[in-house]
């Protein structure tokens, strides 16, 4: 039951989304599925509009397989280097043109297990490339875009992209695999970024199950609740788990977890050089520098940081200086 009617948002999602950008199409230029599939292989870790800039240079030095095929390394690397991460690309890349060559005659397969056997191919190239130069729908990409929205959206719980894209083929009929990703993205890229989306301006706001949208529709700078997990409510901010690059631990603190001590325990913080709290706090008898009188035995190193456990009345005791008779 839940998953028919979560299947019937989704497609009222995609209809909402179709209407929004009907001319939502795979951004790459490219102009042959060759084309198109190093130019996937290209943009990971790497935006469309960078790849975009590069390839004419590519394919007018090397229009085909055999010709890429054929290409010295440092000659590659010098024409892809603003993509990012160009020397593993230029590897994939040209490896992936001799395969083309030695396998499949210089053509790009239109079979999806043979296409993700390629190297520097994977499920969402193959998908991609079959997708838009064939028309095959083998499977849904999962991109960046589609993992986020997908999550905001409240389509699934999982950030694994395999276990996303099976969620997602469930959920949505063959015909319409192709176009999905396509729909996603231009939402994705134009409204429902990473850092501002635009929720005052979304098409499909009534549809989303996003706890922060609200906050960010209305222009708060800093939404009470964050993508995958909720921060310490009301004003306890002491206890908070929000990292230094701003995204929320995995859970709030709890009574005897995750908490840092009470203001006027300082000296029995476990809070690191780097300023994250640790995973619990000091107890009576464990984690905690001796008395301000005993210091003669303290177990404190010599970076300041106090030891496992504190001196004992036997233990870990210098030996008492000797009076002179």
């Amino acid at each position: 039951m839940r998953e028919t009617k979560l299947s019937a948002r989704t497609g009222e999602i995609l209809d909402r989304l179709e209407s929004l950008y009907p001319d939502a199409d795979c951004e790459l230029n490219y102009g042959n599925a060759y084309e198109l599939l190093i130019a996937t292989i290209l943009s990971a870790q790497c935006t469309d509009k960078r790849v975009n800039a590069v390839t004419p240079n590519l394919f007018a030095r090397y229009p085909a397989a055999d010709d890429l095929a054929k290409a010295a390394l440092p000659e590659v690397e010098e024409i892809i280097q603003s993509t990012g991460f160009f020397r593993a690309k230029a590897k994939s890349i040209t490896g992936c043109a001799r395969a083309l060559v030695a396998e499949h005659g210089g053509d790009v397969p239109r079979d999806f297990v043979a296409a993700v056997k390629l190297p520097g191919v994977g499920r969402k190239t193959a998908s991609v490339v079959l997708g838009h130069a064939f028309g095959i729908a083998e499977g849904i990409a999962v991109d960046t875009h589609v993992l986020r929205l997908t999550a905001r959206l409240g389509l699934t719980k999982n950030n694994d992209p395999i276990r996303v894209e099976q969620e997602l083929m469930k959920l949505v009929p063959q015909k319409r695999w192709v176009k999905t990703t396509d729909l996603i993205i231009f939402h994705g890229r134009r409204v429902c970024n990473a850092r501002k989306p635009l929720c005052g301006e979304c098409g499909i706001f009534d549809l989303c199950a996003w706890e922060s949208k609200q906050a960010y529709a209305m222009g708060e700078k800093k939404p009470k609740v964050k993508d995958g997990s909720r921060p310490v409510e009301g004003n306890a901010r002491s206890n908070s788990l929000r990292r230094s690059d701003g995204v929320w631990g995995l859970g709030t603190p709890t009574k005897g977890g995750l908490r840092p001590p009470a203001r006027g325990a300082e000296a029995n913080s476990l809070r690191r050089s780097d300023g994250v709290w640790g995973l619990s706090t000091p107890t009576k008898r464990s984690l905690r520098p001796p008395a301000r009188e005993a210091k003669a035995n303290s177990l404190r190193r010599s970076d300041g940081a106090w030891g496992l456990s504190t001196p004992t009345k036997r233990s870990l005791r210098p030996p008492a200086k000797r009076t002179s008779k």
